[in-house]
């Protein structure tokens, strides 16, 4: 069965690796992500229901608004997608009106020009929380019409929340499967992008995650992460009694085309205890 895309771009998204991640995703009633990003991994499941959660409230809204709006949501979108807007003037306007305006559904709309017209669908905020990628200059944009179709009818058994990783863990009961794609801890000093709703995810939340991992695996519940494959990371899921995988994947948020190379990914495993 060919695996569902995502209609974001997202920079280290997991469509990629999804046959990985499904390898070590076990049965259960409910899936579970406090992270949710672009939707791969829920895409690409089989699971009764699902509670979806992220801090940031602009997805969180597009994905309620798709949720229940379904083609009328659609239509409403597809006509951002036009010759005459794939301009830099023009994507700025609309970049200074989705920063500005409270209307949700507008708001929705242009996250989805946002990001398809934005450099490398980078999903990036300031301090005062206003997005602020850069226009991408693609010759022409995509409108992921039949991605978004595909959404909606998998959002139906879906709730989407905005809210933090504790927040949600804290929602966690005996029945749920948890996988959690944290911000990346950075391969170095100067390699934060982490920061993609302008909070910032520092080592003390990655322990604090990890912890979390560990204590609900001893209640029963199985939980997978994501991270970067380091010394630090290896050390501290270990030191929680997580299996780690390690493996190599190809990035693509570097400025230069031609030194993507492969990266060290690392999977920790916290199996359910019986």
């Amino acid at each position: 069965m060919p695996s569902q895309k995502p209609f974001l771009k997202w920079p280290g998204g997991k469509y990629r690796i999804i046959d990985r991640i499904q390898d070590h995703l076990t049965e259960g009633n409910r899936l579970v992500e406090p992270f949710i990003g672009s939707g791969a991994v829920f895409l690409n499941s089989n699971y009764d229901n699902y509670l979806l959660a992220d801090t940031n409230p602009d997805l969180i809204n597009l994905y309620k608004t798709l949720q229940k709006n379904g083609q009328k949501f659609i239509n409403y979108c597809k006509p951002y997608f036009s010759d005459a807007n794939n301009q830099a003037s023009i994507y700025y306007e609309y970049r200074t009106l989705f920063n500005e305006t409270k209307d949700v559904r507008l708001k929705s709309a242009l996250f989805i020009y946002l990001n398809r017209h934005c450099y490398n669908g980078l999903c990036r905020y300031n301090s005062k929380h206003e997005f602020n990628s850069p226009f991408g200059r693609y010759k022409k944009p995509y409108f992921p019409e039949k991605e978004m179709q595909a959404f909606h009818l998998a959002s139906q058994n879906a709730e989407f929340i905005h809210a933090s990783f504790v927040e949600t863990m804290q929602k966690i009961k005996k029945g749920d499967v948890v996988y959690c794609d944290p911000p990346y801890t950075p391969l170095s000093k100067t390699a934060y992008f982490t920061d993609y709703f302008s909070g910032g995810f520092d080592w003390q939340e990655q322990i604090t995650l990890a912890n979390w991992a560990e204590k609900l695996s001893k209640q029963g519940i199985p939980v997978l992460i994501s991270n970067h494959d380091t010394q630090n990371t290896r050390r501290l899921y270990k030191g929680v009694g997580a299996r780690t995988k390690g493996f190599k994947v190809r990035r693509n948020i570097s400025c230069d085309t031609k030194n993507r190379n492969k990266i060290g990914e690392i999977f920790a495993v916290f199996q359910a205890a019986v």
